[in-house]
């Protein structure tokens, strides 16, 4: 089995994943997808721990690494914020990425293996951290304001996005979205 041939496992089981959730797939749902054999996905992810482990973290690279090119392309700080927003509003709106992968999961803490659950709280912590870091760099440039701590903010505006995918998900209607993250950005944007 190729490099290729296992990236397309993976991909198969983010699409299953974010359909279902954790419980909502299997092997045999992945092989007739893929075309291949449940074997040959027990060959390249002994379980499926190891599979939504490996997709998790590839996710947080993925995530990274759009934040460091929006972090090079957009350096103003509320303009960083709209970016992540737009980003997720795109996302939902063509269905390429209708939900956040780690918050799905982290809905799922309970059940989910202790390796996967690390590697999804990682990625929250990272999240925070930078929104944390753009907002202060936000607050020191007057462009930005909050009451409280930047990393108190961070963690409101990351549970708002992330309910306001959960939203738009319920009500199967991806204007909701924005209709939520809109406000959160205003309130934040300071007032000349």
């Amino acid at each position: 089995m190729t490099g290729s041939t296992s990236d397309e496992i993976l991909r198969c089981a983010r699409s299953l994943l974010i359909q279902g959730g954790y419980n909502g797939f299997s092997y045999a749902d992945i092989a007739k997808v893929v075309g291949i054999r449940n074997a040959s996905i027990h060959h390249h992810f002994p379980s499926k721990s190891d599979l939504v482990r490996t997709l998790v973290a590839r996710y947080r690279e993925e995530a990274e690494a759009g934040i460091a090119a929006l972090e090079q392309q957009v350096p103003d700080p509320a303009r960083q914020l709209q970016a992540y927003i737009g980003y997720w509003e795109a996302c939902i709106a063509d269905s390429s990425a209708p939900f956040c992968l780690c918050a799905l999961l982290a809905s799922q803490i309970p059940v989910l293996p202790q390796d996967v659950t690390l590697e999804v709280r990682t990625h929250f912590r990272a999240l925070s951290a930078w929104l944390a870091s753009v907002l202060e760099r936000g607050a020191a440039q007057r462009d930005l304001r909050f009451t409280g701590t930047a990393r108190s903010e961070a963690e409101a505006f990351m549970a708002g996005v992330h309910g306001a995918m959960l939203s738009a998900r319920a009500y199967g209607d991806p204007a909701i979205f924005g209709v939520i993250t809109r406000p959160l950005l205003e309130r934040l944007m300071a007032r000349h």
